[in-house]
């Protein structure tokens, strides 16, 4: 797969994808209260991590899978 992630869009998933981690974490440990409890507010605070995880990642190797299957690449620009 070729670099399809770069400028701005790279910028922000690096920018965001820790931020979202973070949460997701503080929220998992319970220092965060995201205000949805039982099963729902587990799957929120796993839908987070999991986002902020594929910021990170694809933020740093400028890859996306998504991007690539909508055509988009910021790499160029």
């Amino acid at each position: 797969m070729e670099k399809n992630v770069g400028g701005l869009d790279r910028k922000v998933r690096l920018v965001l994808g820790p931020i979202l981690v973070a949460v997701g974490v503080a929220a998992a440990a319970g220092y965060l209260d995201i205000g949805l409890a039982g099963t729902i507010g587990l799957a929120v605070t796993a839908l987070v991590l999991v986002a902020g995880a594929i910021f990170v990642v694809t933020g740093t190797t400028q890859k996306c899978p998504a991007n690539q299957v909508a055509g988009i690449n910021t790499h160029d620009k």
